[in-house]
């Protein structure tokens, strides 16, 4: 589906480099279509991406719609469009949430 899909994405675009500046690790609720939790794993040597709860402490956790997550991604909205009041919520660094928008 389009979220596993956006993650081999994401997956791919992981460097040593993005994860030496980045240090965080991300994790996604996402409810809808192909929802469940997610993770980015920005702090591990290497990087990772995928599906379940990611293999560190967890630094940032988003709430969203799996169809927002996949737009998120995709149409390049800015991440902080995303998260207009009811539509999702984000728990932990916000600095953190700021460098992911970056990778995008």
């Amino acid at each position: 589906g389009p979220v596993a899909e956006t993650f081999r994405v994401i997956q791919g675009a992981v460097t040593e480099e993005y994860v030496r500046s980045t240090q965080g690790v991300f994790q996604f609720e996402l409810s809808g279509d192909g929802g469940g939790t997610w993770y980015i794993d920005l702090k591990t040597k290497g990087g990772s991406a995928g599906f379940g709860k990611p293999p560190v402490t967890v630094d940032v956790v988003m709430s969203m719609s799996s169809a927002d997550f996949v737009k998120m991604f995709t149409d390049k909205q800015k991440l902080f469009m995303a998260f207009m009041p009811g539509n999702s919520c984000i728990k932990g660094d916000m600095m953190l949430t700021l460098s992911l928008e970056k990778m995008l």
